[in-house]
């Protein structure tokens, strides 16, 4: 087996890129899981409001020199849309956008990700366990700090993505606290928070084997 390259083991702009647009394609694809998850714990329009934003990065300019310059566009386009995550997802992919200019190692990754996971704790308010969007993002960020300093990027990634699906799937018995799905109280359990299962698909995504467009 050959040793890895410099290049396989860093997430470049194109990498980021080609990343958000397997994401874009999982949601716009399963948009109406996500609305009927919504439906059932909150107003509805989540699956809605994140595809119309994830429709705006297919269609933004396809070249990213660094991983931030991907990310930006992904903030703006969230930033963008309607709903009260919309603004929250924004945060995320924005303060993303924050690292550095150049290829990424997986510790410029999970420095990255902390910074944004962080970012959107002070906003939202949300801890773990109050069923949001965090039940994912912290175990995301634990995954990526915990991989090996050697490392390629898309393991650590993969290592993410299984940390993030499970934190999502255990929002299902919780009981909300925090967001929409908390005026609903009891009719909320047994739902999968929707924002936490986005952020799943976004760290799956990164298996993608999607060509940069």
């Amino acid at each position: 087996m050959n040793e890895m390259t410099v290049e396989d083991i860093r997430l470049t702009g194109a990498d980021a890129r080609a990343w958000l647009l397997a994401y874009a394609d999982r949601v716009l694809r399963d948009a109406a899981e996500l609305t009927d998850l919504d439906r059932r714990a909150g107003d509805g329009d989540f699956g809605w409001n994140t595809a119309a934003a994830l429709e705006r990065v297919r269609s933004a300019p396809p070249d990213a020199h660094d991983p931030p310059d991907a990310f930006r566009a992904a903030s703006d386009a969230h930033l963008g849309a309607g709903g009260t995550s919309s603004p929250l997802f924004g945060l995320w992919f924005g303060t993303l956008a924050q690292g550095p200019a150049a290829p990424w190692t997986a510790q410029d990754l999970a420095g990255a990700v902390r910074s944004a996971v962080d970012a959107v704790r002070r906003l939202g308010g949300a801890g773990v366990g109050q069923k949001t969007m965090v039940d994912a993002m912290v175990p995301a960020a634990e995954a990526l700090e915990a991989a090996s300093p050697r490392a390629s990027w898309r393991a650590a990634a993969a290592d993410a993505a299984r940390a993030a699906a499970e934190g999502a799937e255990s929002t299902r018995d919780m009981l909300a606290r925090r967001g929409r799905a908390s005026y609903v109280g009891e009719h909320a359990r047994g739902v999968v928070d929707p924002g936490a299962l986005a952020v799943a698909w976004f760290f799956q995504a990164a298996a993608h084997d999607r060509a940069p467009a």
